[in-house]
């Protein structure tokens, strides 16, 4: 199953969360204050497919997750269009400024579908 972790350095995400799993896909949230600089070790600990890091600039949780683990990443996003287009260049982690909306983690499940059709994602 496609898996996504959500990291929200306020201790949100639920609503993106809501999302990712009406959409057909595994989310795993991390909790508390701070979570988005867990991104990388979560998703490495789990052998997540994607992550999603929430924070006013939307860069630290996905630039860590970047240089300590290598997930490509792409941060300063503001719109689900960017979400999109990094999914299409082939980014993992997905770096946000606080957008914890479930229409964000529906839109990015269905790109990383279009994107990948070939991958089962143990469906």
């Amino acid at each position: 199953m496609l898996t996504i972790v959500v990291a929200d350095r306020m201790g949100k995400g639920k609503n993106v969360v809501a999302g990712i799993e009406k959409a057909g896909a595994k989310a795993i949230l991390i909790p508390g204050i701070g979570a988005d600089m867990k991104l990388g070790d979560v998703m490495h600990k789990e052998n997540a497919d994607f992550g999603i890091s929430f924070c006013g600039s939307g860069g630290a949780g996905a630039i860590i997750a970047n240089n300590k683990y290598g997930f490509p990443e792409r941060h300063g996003m503001r719109s689900i269009t960017q979400g999109i287009t990094a999914i299409n260049e082939g980014k993992k982690v997905l770096g946000f400024g606080f957008m914890d909306k479930e229409e964000l983690g529906a839109e990015l499940v269905k790109a990383i579908n279009k994107k990948y059709p070939d991958k089962l994602w143990e469906k």
